[in-house]
């Protein structure tokens, strides 16, 4: 089973990964019509859809973070969690 948990884990980063790049992206304000950063948006929005607005702030930067990088942390939590799990069994 210890094949099952890394790609749990895998997976998990991936997802954050994509966000993590969405948040630079927004931050560095790249280009919205550039194909990459409107795939990394898109997606980005469709994993933080349950946390977009979440907190409302009235900083940007502090806002993206939120909306973003809560959902990366709770995913690579939450796969952490069901891999330990996974491997104990």
């Amino acid at each position: 089973m210890r094949g099952i948990d890394s790609v749990i884990r895998t997976i998990a980063h991936v997802l954050a990964g994509i966000l993590a790049v969405w948040i630079v992206m927004d931050l560095l304000d790249a280009n919205r019509a550039n194909t990459l950063v409107d795939w990394f948006h898109t997606a980005a929005d469709w994993l933080a859809a349950w946390s977009i607005g979440l907190f409302d702030v009235s900083q940007h930067t502090l806002q993206v973070l939120l909306d973003y990088g809560i959902p990366a942390v709770v995913y690579v939590v939450i796969a952490d969690l069901v891999a330990r799990r996974t491997v104990a069994r």
